[in-house]
C-alpha cells in the first residue's frame, strides 16, 4: 500500500496503535530489547514500560485537546520508543528510528505521520534529543515520568545502586495534566528510607530539564510533587 492509498483511508489512522501493539515482530523485538538491558544491569524497559509510555503519551495530548490523529501517533511512538535497545543501548533512540523506518512501511502511515513517529523515537533521550513536534514532547514526558519500584528487576539494598534505590523508593508515580492551568505535573510518592528527593534529582535532573522544555513546547509548565508537596 503506498502513501496515496494511506491518505485515502483516514479511518485506519484510528487503528494504528492496535495494529502496532499486536504485531508479533514488534513485540518480540521489544522483549529482546528488555532482555538485553537486563543483562547489562538496566531497569525494566519491556512491554510494561512501553505500554505505560504509550498510554501516558496519548493521554497528555488528548487532555490538552489535540486531534485524534496526533493522540494516535503519540501512542504509537510511546510504545516503540525503546525498541532500538535490542541492538545497542548507546544512541538507542536513533538506532530505533532507523530500523523502524523500514519496519513501519507495512503499516498504513502517511509519510508525515511516519516522520513524526520516527522523530519522537529518535529524540526521546536527554543526551541528544530535541522536540520538533507534539508527538516527541508527549513521549519525552511520558517516558521520563515512568519511575517506579516495579521497574527494578531484583532489588538489593546492600548494593547501594542509586538508580535502583531511587526507582525502588517510588511507590507511586503519575502524570497529571491540567488543561485549564496548562500544567503538567509528575506526582510521586517516595519512601524516604530507601532514597530521598535529593537522590532523585541527582540522577534525574537532566531528564526533568528535558521534561520542562517538552511541556513548554506544548504550552504548559512542568512541576514535580513528592508525597503531596510541590517541589518545583
Amino acid at each position: 500500500m503506498n502513501t496515496t492509498e494511506h491518505e485515502r483511508n483516514p479511518a485506519l489512522e484510528h487503528r494504528l496503535f492496535e495494529l502496532i501493539r499486536n504485531d508479533e515482530e514488534i513485540i518480540e523485538l521489544i522483549k529482546l530489547a528488555n532482555e538485553h538491558l537486563g543483562v547489562i544491569g538496566f531497569t525494566e524497559h519491556g512491554i510494561r514500560h512501553a505500554s505505560i509510555v504509550a498510554r501516558w503519551s496519548g493521554s497528555i495530548l488528548s487532555t490538552l485537546g489535540y486531534p485524534d490523529e496526533e493522540v494516535e501517533l503519540a501512542r504509537v511512538a510511546g510504545f516503540l520508543h525503546d525498541i532500538g535497545n535490542f541492538i545497542c543501548r548507546t544512541d538507542h533512540g536513533q538506532t530505533g528510528a532507523s530500523i523502524l523506518y523500514v519496519m513501519l512501511k507495512r503499516f498504513p502511515f502517511t509519510t508525515r505521520q511516519l516522520g513524526k513517529v520516527l522523530s519522537a523515537v529518535g529524540n526521546h533521550e536527554e543526551q541528544y534529543g530535541q522536540c520538533f513536534n507534539e508527538t516527541c514532547a508527549a513521549v519525552v514526558l511520558a517516558d521520563k515520568a515512568d519511575v517506579h519500584r516495579s521497574r527494578v528487576r531484583a532489588y538489593d539494598p546492600a548494593n547501594h545502586d542509586i538508580h535502583d534505590d531511587v526507582n525502588y523508593a517510588v511507590t507511586r508515580s503519575d502524570l497529571i495534566v491540567d488543561p485549564d492551568l496548562r500544567e503538567i505535573r509528575l506526582d510521586l510518592d517516595i519512601d524516604g528510607e530507601t532514597a530521598s528527593m535529593m537522590d532523585f534529582f541527582e540522577i534525574f535532573m537532566s531528564r526533568m530539564v528535558m521534561c520542562k522544555s517538552s511541556a513548554a513546547y506544548l504550552g504548559c509548565t512542568f512541576k514535580i510533587s513528592c508525597n503531596g508537596t510541590v517541589v518545583s
